[in-house]
This record gives C-alpha cells, structure tokens and sequence, in this order.
C-alpha cells in the first residue's frame, strides 16, 4: 500500500477537491459535505495532535492547535510540508513517539483500510499516545459494500489494489469503545473517544 500512496501523492487531493479523474464522477452533496467537515473539525477544541497517515495533511491542517503529520510516504510528506509546521517520516502503526506525547491523535481515512489485527495495534498504540482519539473515515452507503479489496486506478493509468472498509457511525463507536458522533453523513462519519 505504501508504493500506491506514494505514487498517489501528487493527486492525492483530487480526490477531495473532485478535480483529475475524479471530475466525471458523480458524487451528489460531496463539495457540500467536504465543506460541512472540514467546518466541524475546525470547531473541535485547540490540541496538541498527532495526525496518523496525514497524507497530504488535506485534512489534518484543519484541526485547531499544534499538529505533526506522520506518514509513510515522502511525496505526501512533501505536499504536508507545506499545510503543517511539523511532519515526520514513520509507519502510523508504530509511531516513535513516548506515550502520553499528544493531547489527540486523529487519523484520516486510514482506520478503514486497516484489518482487525491492525485496527486493534492501532487503537492501542493510540490511546497510548493521547487521551483522546480522532476517526474520520468514509461512510457505509447502500452502494458499496461493508468492505471490499477496492482497486484503485492513478492518473498514470496503473492499478493498485487496497483493503476497503465503509463504516456507520455506531460501528465505528462500538470500535471505539463509546465516545462521541462528530459527523455523521453520506461520505463521512467523524467519531471522537476520550
């Protein structure tokens, strides 16, 4: 997966912005949604945050207070670079950083490409670091299933298959353990657990 998002990275933000390949697609509500939270992240309190798979950190610049991306990818850490004071090169499952160093880590659409051994390392590893955890992924829609080897396909034409995973919101509570509902729509569900 490592060498699709790196391949991906400088189209990463097409898919948010609906612009590349993802400019034919029909997606009704998504430029409303995308608005909706990217407003409710940026209402959420000022942290110390620690933003796991921060991708281009399209999101991660949203949230209020002090954050460092972490990502795998170099090509995403370079667009990051410019969105975020702090980014670090790392493997999001084994972050190198002490416990109890952030006050939230939060991860962006990369909960739901994880297995369960995976989640469970991640979930763990993440409460470790910070009190309080952060889950924006997509939503489960009537036209996908619960998960799914999804192929995805670049705008060099290659095609890279990933582990998908499409989550309701009392789903992704009950993964938490409990916690609170941020965002609750077609596209994205939003949770946080303290």
């Amino acid at each position: 997966m490592r060498e699709y998002y790196e391949q991906r990275a400088p189209e990463y933000d097409d898919w948010w912005t609906g612009e590349g390949l993802f400019a034919a697609r029909e997606r009704p509500g998504w430029r409303a949604e995308v608005d909706a939270l990217i407003a409710t992240l940026a209402a959420l309190p000022p942290a110390r945050t620690l933003d796991l798979a921060c991708g281009t950190a399209f999101l991660a610049r949203q949230l209020p207070g002090e954050v460092t991306g972490l990502d795998a990818s170099p090509g995403m850490l370079a667009i990051a670079r410019g969105r975020l004071a702090r980014v670090v090169e790392g493997d999001a499952l084994d972050p190198p950083f002490a416990d109890g160093s952030f006050e939230r880590v939060s991860a962006g659409h990369f909960y739901g490409h994880l297995r369960e051994d995976e989640r469970v390392r991640f979930l763990a590893r993440a409460r470790r670091l910070a009190p309080e955890v952060l889950l924006i992924d997509s939503a489960r829609r009537d036209d996908v299933p619960a998960e799914r080897m999804d192929e995805r396909v670049l705008n060099d034409g290659s095609r890279h298959t990933v582990f998908k995973r499409w989550l309701d919101p009392a789903q992704l509570l009950e993964e938490l353990g409990g916690g609170e509902l941020v965002h609750a729509g077609h596209w994205f569900v939003a949770v946080r657990a303290t």
